[in-house]
């Protein structure tokens, strides 16, 4: 398996902790202000790139999804609400965030339709051709394994499955680049310290953007790893990017 750069991007450098160890504690320590932070971080912005990365599945949607470091469930919800699924699995190694998602499927009356589980990207605890469709909203820059994590969701994915995939990317204008820099190192994690006690998460997440293999680099790594179909869309002047691809 190749390694990229981004996946030697760990939240804290001193520990001996796995990269996936150090992202569950680290989502586990924030999980209670994860969806306020986010809301606030991205002035609400994060709701619209969900629903334009879900748009993808409108000519098909699936019957059975598979939503890949769920988190508190954003994406398993408006999913499953958008598109009717019958069923939708959420994974995730983060049990604090995998506790704020319940309560949220609760609240929306989904519990028949959504279960959320503690999975790992990289080894997916079903058979293979057993999902129509996966998504990955903000996670594979946290994937230990970029390559590993996507082979994985694509042995699960039945043949002509989607993969879409929503990640944070680096603005293409000079004038947005440098206001989105200036929200990424100063802002944004003095902000997480503030409301989660937390500031190394947010000082993570533009480390972790900055090197990761995003746009048609992403794309290249799909292709060679057996997806077809590919294609990406910047959004939001490329701070975010939807990619999609076909098992």
């Amino acid at each position: 398996m190749t390694e990229y750069a981004h996946d030697t991007v760990v939240p804290d450098k001193a520990s001996s902790k796995t990269k996936k160890e150090q992202v569950a504690g680290m989502f586990d320590d924030i999980a209670n202000r994860y969806d306020f932070l986010n809301r606030f971080l991205s002035v609400g912005i994060d709701v619209s790139w969900r629903k334009k990365a879900l748009q993808h599945f409108k000519n098909n949607p699936p019957k059975l999804l598979l939503d890949v470091a769920t988190g508190t469930a954003d994406v398993a919800i408006m999913a499953t609400k958008m598109h009717q699924i019958s069923k939708t699995i959420g994974i995730d190694i983060s049990d604090g965030m995998l506790k704020i998602g319940r309560e949220k499927v609760e609240k929306n009356g989904m519990t028949q339709q959504i279960e959320l589980i503690n999975g790992d990207s990289e080894s997916i605890q079903f058979e293979d051709n057993h999902f129509d469709a996966a998504t990955v909203s903000f996670g594979v820059r946290n994937f230990q394994n970029l390559e590993k994590g996507l082979l994985e969701i694509k042995r699960v994915l039945k043949p002509g499955g989607k993969l879409v995939v929503l990640e944070f990317s680096k603005p293409t204008t000079p004038i947005v680049g440098f206001f989105y820099n200036f929200y990424m190192k100063i802002v944004a994690p003095n902000m997480g310290k503030l409301f989660s006690k937390n500031g190394a998460a947010y000082k993570y997440l533009d480390e972790s953007i900055k090197k990761f293999p995003e746009g048609k680099h992403f794309i290249q790594v799909m292709n060679e790893l057996g997806y077809s179909k590919t294609e990406f869309k910047k959004l939001s002047f490329g701070i975010c990017c939807i990619y999609v691809g076909t098992k």
